[in-house]
This record gives structure tokens, sequence and C-alpha cells, in this order.
């Protein structure tokens, strides 16, 4: 009998990529997406498409009520919003009415798969040398996409044992059809590269192919309550993305511009006045500045490891030379 899968976020980065390999294992593969939403990505015909709407338990009841799912993967959220209050109502509240219309609705489910963040844990252990976040660490975001996210997963939390869900908490994802390291590549073609701070930033990255991977892990073996960190393992300098996309693109000299955090600030303040203006998010606000300025994104991903058996297979090197092609052949670069 084939397994039915229903995926939120599913016309997003990551969400079209396990949309992706769901089909590619045979799955009946849902959809979730808005009448607005963009399909560039939804192109296969075997995907079957549902509306939903996360503002409403009940809407969300009568939209899922003739369905039964084996599998949900819940990728679907905001990273920026013009209002801070968006990023509750979208990530914690938009999930918590999700996961109660599928409670109430008495969902057979196997496995729910919620994608957080590793910005839920904030700017921890950066005193020297820096340490590695654990899932032992209390969570202590500096973000309001951050504290929405562990909003989203204290609620799961609160839930217990009766619903099957599964936390993934994955660093910076990138990779092709992402657009904010996207912004960097960009940058660096006209030969400019910008760095904030001065004190030494640990950085941490994972390819959108392997958060796939992790995702159909934790499908097929996930523990109710667990949450697993996702990197690729490796701890890289502020300079070494910059450095790899410089060379992939074939950039023959970079200006490399490192400014204090006090310009970041006043740039990230004017960036968002100007999205209040322009009714636009804008890539660098008051949230992207916590993140820009934050010096330790260590993660322990051992559990991911050891429990679901998680092996990254895409390095730094690896990644951005299989996104700058995906960039070229696609016409961003």
């Amino acid at each position: 009998m084939t397994n039915k899968i229903l995926i939120t976020g599913a016309s997003g980065f990551i969400g079209s990529f396990i949309v992706e390999e769901a089909l590619n294992r045979d799955m009946e593969v849902w959809a979730a997406v808005r009448k607005t939403t963009s399909r560039k990505y939804l192109q296969d015909k075997r995907i079957h498409f549902i509306e939903l709407d996360f503002s409403s338990k009940e809407q969300l009841k009568a939209q899922l009520g003739e369905h039964e799912f084996d599998y949900v993967v819940h990728a679907a959220g905001v990273t920026k919003c013009l209002d801070k209050a968006d990023f509750r109502r979208m990530n914690t509240e938009g999930t918590k009415n999700f996961v109660d219309a599928l409670i109430e609705l008495q969902m057979p489910l196997k496995r729910f798969v919620f994608l957080s963040s590793l910005s839920v844990f904030g700017a921890i252990h950066e005193e020297q040398p820096y340490q590695d976040i654990s899932e032992h660490d209390t969570p202590c975001p500096n973000t309001a996409y951050g504290k929405s996210k562990l909003d989203a997963e204290k609620y799961l939390d609160s839930i217990g044992n009766d619903f099957p869900y599964i936390i993934l908490r994955p660093t910076g994802v990138y990779g092709p059809r992402e657009t904010d390291y996207f912004l960097m590549a960009e940058s660096i073609k006209k030969h400019v590269d910008f760095a904030v701070g001065f004190k030494r930033q640990d950085i941490t990255f994972v390819y959108v192919l392997d958060v796939v991977q992790a995702v159909f892990l934790a499908l097929d073996r996930g523990m109710s309550g667990r949450k697993y960190f996702l990197s690729d393992g490796e701890v890289y300098s502020s300079t070494e993305f910059s450095d790899l996309l410089k060379k992939e693109m074939g950039v023959k000299w970079m200006l490399r511009i490192v400014a204090p955090v006090w310009v970041l600030r006043i740039v990230a303040f004017l960036g968002e006045k100007m999205s209040h203006i322009t009714k636009k998010p804008s890539a660098l606000n008051n949230d992207k500045y916590n993140i820009l300025k934050q010096r330790n994104w260590r993660c322990d991903i051992e559990p991911a490891c050891d429990e679901l058996g998680y092996h990254p297979h895409y390095k730094l090197a690896d990644g951005v030379k299989l996104a700058v092609a995906w960039y070229k052949k696609n016409g961003w670069l």
C-alpha cells in the first residue's frame, strides 16, 4: 500500500526538495499551498495539491477532513516579516492550529516532522573556545524568528507522546533555489564581500539535500519527542563561504569589507524602516542583525548520526559547487 504524505511549505526552498524525494520514493505526495503560491518547482504531474489555511483550526479541519495521511512534514513558515507579530502568527500559532486539527481529526499519523531551526538557541557559548550547542543546553533565542520556532516546539512538547512528532533543527541551509545566501553570491560577482564584526565567528552550514535526508530518516525511524541538530559536521570561518563562492564563480578579485557591528546595526535599522515604507520585507532587518552578529553557530549532530543514521553527504565545497552551477544554469548569475 502506498504511503500518503502531506508536505507543508511545499513550494518553498526546502519543501520543494522534500516533495521531489517523496516522489522518488513512490509516495502519494500532497503539497500544501496557498492560492497565490508559485508552483514553479512543483511541476510533476504526480503531485496532488491541497490549500490549507493555518490561521484557523476549524478551517484546517474542513480542508483536511476527507484525507488520511500516514506522514506529515511541516516545513511551512516565514523567515522574514514586516511585523514581528507575524512570526508568531505564522510559525507558532499556525503550527498549533495545524497540530490541533490533526489531533481532533484523529489523523492516523505514523510520524510528524517539524522543521525548526538552530536559531531557537540564540547566541550561547560565545566564550573562547566556542562550544557546540547541544540538546541539553537551554534555548535562549535572540530573534523573533527563533522565539516563534521555539514556542512551536514547546507546544509540541506539551502534547505528550500521543502525537508522534520529531523536531529537526538545521543550521544555515543553502543550495539551489535558495535566495538569502544567493545575495552573497551576487555581491561577490560584483567583487565585494561584506563581513561583520572583528571577533572570531564559527559558522556551520547544511546543504539542502542533507536536510532532506534527515527528514526521511526521521520519518522512517524517528522517536517521538526527539530533537536533532543538522549541519554538515564541520565548522567554518566567516570567510570560507565567500572564498568558495569566489572560486566557483571564477571571480578574479574581491574587495573584502569588514564592518564593525555598530555599522550593521544602523544599516539593519534603516532596512527595517524602508521595508515598512515599501511594504516589502527586507533581507537586512533587526532579526537579521542579531543573526549576522552572532559568533557561535556550532552544534552537536552526533544524536542525529547515532539515532537516525544521518550522515552528511555534502561538505561546504561540494555544496557551493552544486549551488553555483545551478545558479548559472538557471540564469541567476
